[in-house]
């Protein structure tokens, strides 16, 4: 569902700003590109194989992305309101995405199309380091969330996730928690009951 009329452009314009500062030029110019979408609990926001063709800023709800193997599937990330996302990517190469995004509540987004980002990007050196400084933060998150699980035990994991991340813990379903720590639920459990 996309809903024309929103008053939530604002937050999606002041995390850009946050990053580079615009001229209120970029800011009605950007603001016209802007569109909000609603997606229902369950509801996928981008199914694996498509092109992700949106830069998304969640205006309320939770999603996450994920894939599947054979056997199991794996979270790379929740986002929750005002977290901006993208499956990086997809979205860069503008290719398949192997990941899927999924509404864990229902959820409000506003989202920015591919094009009229690279639209706004050559019109506006404030929009190219917004973008600029957005890949940097996905690339130093992305670092960061491979090299726990390299190298943290599940423990260490799941404390990590409590205190980064403890608000969501009344939010998500321990199978998803799981799946994100890249642990069964029975030793989500086990690490639970130690205290």
């Amino acid at each position: 569902m996309i809903s024309n009329q929103f008053s939530n452009a604002t937050d999606f314009l002041s995390f850009v700003s946050s990053l580079s500062p615009f001229e209120n030029e970029v800011n009605v110019i950007l603001r016209s590109k802007l569109y909000q979408k609603r997606y229902r609990k369950g509801e996928l926001i981008l199914e694996s194989g498509t092109v992700c063709k949106r830069l998304y800023f969640v205006d309320s709800g939770l999603v996450k992305t994920f894939f599947y193997t054979d056997t199991r599937e794996f979270i790379m990330r929740f986002f929750a309101e005002g977290n901006m996302f993208t499956v990086l990517d997809s979205f860069v190469l503008q290719q398949p995405s192997t990941y899927a995004v999924l509404a864990l509540e229902d959820t409000t987004i506003t989202c920015l199309h591919y094009d009229d980002l690279n639209m706004l990007c050559q019109r506006y050196h404030a929009m190219e380091t917004f973008y600029r400084k957005l890949l940097s933060l996905a690339a130093v998150n992305m670092m960061d969330r491979i090299g726990s699980n390299l190298e943290e035990k599940a423990q260490i994991a799941y404390h990590k996730f409590l205190r980064d991340f403890g608000p969501l813990m009344q939010r998500i379903s321990l199978a998803d928690l799981a799946s994100y720590l890249g642990i069964t639920q029975v030793s989500l459990s086990r690490i639970r009951a130690m205290k």
